[in-house]
């Protein structure tokens, strides 16, 4: 009997492509990028209003049109690591995403992610933040 070569060892899910939207979490506004473990790089996409239930509508508009497998969002910390109340509030905001549209969640360190974006010249700050905190997660965690 001949052995063939196959990959039935591996899940095919595994291999296909998938997508992710990011979260740069603040008060006054929430960054959103998107990307894909394909080319391990993110888009922004735009800022949008903190405030209120709008930003859920938007975020729920987002998330219909760019269909991710998966959410990420940025945990801000004090450049020691520490935990501070902006870093309780994007945990917050994680577990309202997760809850809302059912989405696993991911959460990342984000630290000096907003320094790198105003570096770079981004015109949206706050998505470009988004953007860098995705790709940190690719890198983190070889694709996911």
């Amino acid at each position: 009997m001949n052995a063939t070569p196959t990959t039935a060892c591996v899940a095919p899910s595994l291999l296909l492509p998938r997508s992710f939207m990011a979260f740069d979490f603040g008060t006054r506004c929430v960054g959103v990028a998107v990307g894909n473990t394909l080319t391990r790089s993110a888009t922004p996409l735009q800022s949008v209003n903190a405030e209120g239930e709008a930003r859920f509508e938007t975020i729920a508009r987002l998330i219909a049109q760019w269909q991710p497998n998966a959410l990420v969002v940025g945990l801000p910390r004090y450049r020691d690591g520490a935990p501070h109340d902006n870093t309780r509030r994007a945990q917050r905001f994680s577990r309202q995403l997760g809850g809302r549209f059912g989405l696993p969640v991911h959460e990342v360190d984000e630290r000096y992610s907003t320094t790198e974006a105003k570096a770079a010249g981004a015109n949206d700050i706050d998505a470009a933040s988004a953007a860098i905190i995705l790709e940190q997660f690719f890198r983190e965690t070889g694709s996911a």
